[in-house]
This record gives structure tokens, sequence and C-alpha cells, in this order.
């Protein structure tokens, strides 16, 4: 997701760990099906940070939200590798490469421990990749473009990036870009999607990239929705009922519209989405960046000294404290999906590793899916049912629009 602390969702990724804080309820039930199901993360922000600071994320990584021991511990079968760029690398021209690299590290990883991960290119492959062949379970690394930058105006290059892996391209992310607008910025540059947009639409169609809507105005995610020939998905959006004047969160209408074209809401964990009062300070805070980096844009043109973003998010984190969100505030999410939707819409995407930590209690990293689980299983819902929720949904959409891509 990236967003502040840190300034994240502007300029770069915050390298804060969280540390890990299992909740109480995993029992053995909720470990057993963590274990048997086919757990699918959408979205885990690994791939900036590594270009941050490398860490081996074969071994332990104490700093980090994903990595291979916790995966395995946590059941985490499919971890989509979030390739994300920023507005201001887009505008200065460099998202591309630093998209190119971040795919480098995730090739690394896997040519480092080709025992532990594979890159996923295809729902089709899961059972033939999960195991080694020594038996050693794998964690399978698809990889996800966060903000369509790197494609700059040339559709030729979703092909490229469609070769290295990407399989899910989030239209925009903090600002309106080439392709759409998003829900954060106050500029509606496109009221929706460009006329390069649309193109970008029918050439991920073609070619079997899903259509990420989440971080997207509602214009954008609506017109996006209509044109697909295929399910589209919402990669890391909670649903805005809990949070109304939250832009950046799946309005229910829309959601509805996924869903009635057969595609998918990835509910993530970050506080920021599944905490009114987070989301209130998330809003406000991309509301005042803008206005900073107008004044600074103005002070520049006058030949004046420029305000230091550093002290403004010093000052920012000052004011606002981290808040303590319950594993309840997420399950209430997941319960919200489900009734508005049905149980074939609804998935998880996490966002672990691109909130600076700021995640509800007990879904702190990848090894506590158990505590999602025991959690859904004492709200009464089925073994079937959480197999669904846990990736089961997300891979027949997958397989859906690779299908619509064939034909």
């Amino acid at each position: 997701m990236h967003f502040h602390p840190l300034a994240t969702a502007i300029l770069a990724f915050s390298v804060v760990g969280a540390a890990h804080a299992e909740a109480p309820g995993a029992d053995a039930a909720a470990r057993a099906l963590a274990r048997d199901a086919l757990i699918v993360d959408t979205h885990i922000d690994a791939p900036g940070m590594l270009l941050d600071t490398w860490a081996d994320l074969g071994e332990a990584a104490p700093d980090r939200e994903f990595d291979y021991p916790r995966a395995r511990a946590g059941g985490l079968d499919v971890a989509f590798m979030s390739i994300y760029t920023s507005a201001g690398q887009d505008a200065a021209g460099t998202a591309r490469e630093i998209a190119h690299r971040q795919i480098d590290a995730v090739e690394a990883l896997t040519a480092r421990h080709p025992d532990r991960f594979a890159i996923l290119r295809s729902p089709r492959d899961v059972e033939s990749l999960r195991v080694a062949a020594d038996g050693t379970p794998r964690v399978l690394l698809p990889l996800g473009m966060e903000n369509a930058g790197p494609i700059e105006e040339d559709l030729s290059l979703l092909r490229l990036f469609f070769d290295r892996g990407v399989r899910y391209i989030t239209l925009a992310h903090s600002a309106a870009n080439r392709v759409a607008d998003s829900s954060y910025a106050a500029e509606r540059r496109w009221n929706g999607l460009s006329p390069f947009g649309r193109e970008v639409i029918a050439e991920m169609n073609r070619l079997g990239i899903m259509v990420d809507v989440s971080h997207v105005s509602d214009a954008a995610a609506e017109q996006a929705i209509a044109l697909s020939t295929v399910p589209v998905i919402a990669s890391h959006s909670a649903f805005r009922h809990f949070t109304p004047d939250f832009e950046r969160n799946i309005s229910d209408e829309i959601a509805l519209a996924i869903a009635e074209k057969g595609g998918v809401v990835q509910v993530p964990f970050g506080t920021a989405f599944v905490d009114p009062r987070a989301a209130a300070n998330t809003q406000a805070y991309f509301r005042a960046i803008g206005e900073f980096d107008a004044r600074n844009a103005e002070r520049k043109a006058a030949g004046q000294p420029l305000e230091d973003r550093a002290a403004f998010n010093a000052a920012w984190d000052a004011a606002h404290p981290k808040l303590e969100t319950p594993l309840e505030s997420v399950l209430v999410q997941i319960d919200h999906g489900v009734q508005l939707l049905g149980i074939d819409h609804v998935g998880i995407g996490s966002d672990f590793d691109g909130v600076g930590g700021e995640l509800a209690t007990g879904l702190r990293d990848v090894s506590d899916f158990p505590n999602l689980i025991a959690g859904l299983q004492a709200r009464g819902y089925s073994d079937t049912d959480i197999r669904k929720i846990l990736g089961g949904n997300l891979l027949r959409v997958w397989a859906e629009i690779e299908a619509g891509a064939a034909r």
C-alpha cells in the first residue's frame, strides 16, 4: 500500500519491521487448516524493501514481516510480491528501472533458494511447483505491479513485464498517472481513466494481466470494471462502509460491480484500512502532504528555500501516534464482504511490509494466518468457506482471466 509514516506513499519504502505478536486463539484446528489450505496473499511489499536494505528472505529476517520460515509457519503458499513505484519515481522517469530492479531482487531470492521459492506465472502451475524435488514446501511468488507508472506510455512494456512475471497491475497509486486517477489525490486529471488507460485495460485483458482497482478513484474503478472483458480484482482494499470519507477503501457499489463481473475483493490487515480513526488520519495526511508539495512547488518557482519534508513528517508522526487495532476489525471487514458479495468474492491481501508495521493485533507478520483462521472459525465459517477466502476465490478469478486471454 505505502502511506505515511515516513512518507512512503510518495517517495520510498519504510524499513520498519513489526515484531511478531501472536494473538491467542490459534488452536490446533486453526493451525491444521492453515497447513492444509492453499493460502494466497495478494499484496506483500517485500521487493521495495529489498532494494533499500537487502535481506535474505529465505532465512529468518526479523526486521521484515515476510520471510520463508514464518511464511511456512503460517501456512502461506502463494505470496504476490508487490513491484511498487511511487508517483515521485514516475515523475522522475525512474519507475521502469526501479520496477525491473525489484523483479531482479525477487529472482535473486528464487535463485538463491530454488528449494524454498519459485516465481509463479499461472494458477495452473501451483500444484507442480508447491513442493521442491527434495520434498521441501515452497512459497510461490507471483508478481503484482503497484502503480502502472513503469509502463510509461508504451503498451509494448505490458508484454515485457508480463514476460517477467507480472500478473496484476494496480492502475495508479498516490497520484494520477498516465493511466488513471488516484483515490488519494485531490487532482482528478482524467475523471477516471485516460484514453491511454482504456488501451491499457484492453491489452491487459489480451495478455491475461489482472486489472487491479485498489488505490484508484471511484470513477477510474467504475470505468475499468465496465471496460474489462474479464473479472477484475481489488488486491488490497477494505470496505468504505466502515470509513465513509476514505475513498481509498472500496464502496459497496463498486465492490458489487466487481462481484457481478466475477471478481474478488482482497481485504488487507493494515490499520489505515480497517480502523476508521487510522483511515481518517491517512486521508488527512494525503491532503496535508499534497498542500505541502504545492507550497514547495511555489517556493521553487519563486527561488525560495524549500520546506523540509522530513521535519513535516516528524511533526505529523508526533501529532498522530500509532493506533492499536484488534484483529476483530479485519474479521468484521470480511463479514461485511461476505454478506454483501457472497462467499465467492472475498479474499485477503495483507499489505505486509507496506504499512510501516501498523497492522491489526494478531496479524503482524506472515506466521499469523492461523490467528485469522481461528477468528473465522469462531464466527461460524465452515472450513470450505474459509478455504475460499484464504485463496480459492483468487485462484479461480486468476484462472478465468487467463482463460479470457486465451480466447
